[in-house]
């Protein structure tokens, strides 16, 4: 007798799948749907410079971001000594977490619907943020904005970095596809003409 294995599809997946792909190659006039851009990964990283003195920022700053991320966060190490801030090669500075799969729409879903919102005088994410190639990167400046964070539990609020990698080849597809899968994106910084 073989034993039935439950699935899990996180919402935004299902959504992306029977929604916003076939909606996507028609607006983008791609031949086929594996043309599509999908999201391959987000990375999520948090800088701790207090770590070269006080081990117990670090510490606190790993169990915060597994806390928001799902999975285990690494300590990122310095590549290089850096005289003026007092930093050696090896010395750990900071921590971070790449999510792939499920818990990779699991994040984006919470961070689209809960944690953006919670943001003060939020007017939508900077559209000029993405590499050029295709990958988006958003700051935000408190970790306190995630529900899962308790706001007496932490002792020093900390921003981290938010990398969203792309399969799309130009930052207009991937514009369009963050945009399909609910990103607010505001209107930017103005340019003189």
């Amino acid at each position: 007798m073989m034993a039935t294995v439950e699935t899990y599809v996180p919402r935004m997946k299902e959504e992306y799948e029977r929604e916003i792909r076939p909606q996507l190659k028609e607006e983008l006039g791609l031949r086929s749907i594996m043309q599509v851009p999908r999201i391959q990964k987000i990375t999520l990283n948090m800088g701790v410079g207090e770590a070269k003195t006080d081990a117990k920022q670090l510490d606190a700053a790993i169990e915060e971001l597994t806390t928001i991320a799902g999975q285990r966060a690494q300590v990122r190490k310095a590549r290089k000594s850096i005289a003026q801030f007092k930093i050696r090669e090896g010395m750990p500075v900071g921590a971070r977490v790449t999510l792939r799969g499920a818990r990779m729409y699991e994040f984006l879903d919470r961070l689209i619907s809960i944690a953006l919102p919670r943001i003060r005088d939020f007017r939508g994410l900077n559209p000029g943020s993405f590499d050029g190639r295709g990958n988006y990167s958003l700051g935000i400046r408190e970790q306190i904005i995630f529900p899962e964070i308790n706001y007496d539990d932490i002792q020093q609020v900390r921003g981290l970095d938010v990398t969203i990698t792309t399969s799309a080849e130009t930052d207009d597809h991937a514009r369009a596809l963050l945009t399909a899968l609910g990103l607010p994106f505001g209107e930017g910084p103005r340019r003189e003409q």
